[in-house]
């Protein structure tokens, strides 16, 4: 579960952050020593992705949108309406995949 956090990002402690390429259009964050996950950040953009528990006020957070849709198991089911993209539509806001 990710949180998308926009653009204007800023990690106390960034000296602790490696980030590393995980595909042409994307680059992962993680604790340098803990090896933590901290986000996913798309290149084109720089559109974060924070996972949900880093937050500790989590309690008006609203699931409400699922990506890459096209790509998840048939037997994953969440219920409850959501905003379904697939990886094409977020590419084509985000940015390219190419």
């Amino acid at each position: 579960m990710q949180i998308t956090c926009g653009t204007d990002v800023s990690i106390n402690g960034a000296e602790n952050v490696s980030v590393l390429d995980s595909s042409a259009w994307a680059e992962r964050g993680f604790g340098s020593k803990c090896g933590t996950h901290l986000f996913y950040r798309l290149k084109e953009c720089g559109q974060h992705m924070m996972p949900a528990g880093l937050f500790e006020d989590d309690e008006h957070l609203v699931f409400d949108q699922q990506v890459f849709i096209d790509e998840k198991p048939s037997y994953y089911q969440f219920a409850g309406a959501t905003h379904d993209m697939t990886g094409p539509e977020i590419f084509a806001i985000y940015g390219s995949a190419n």
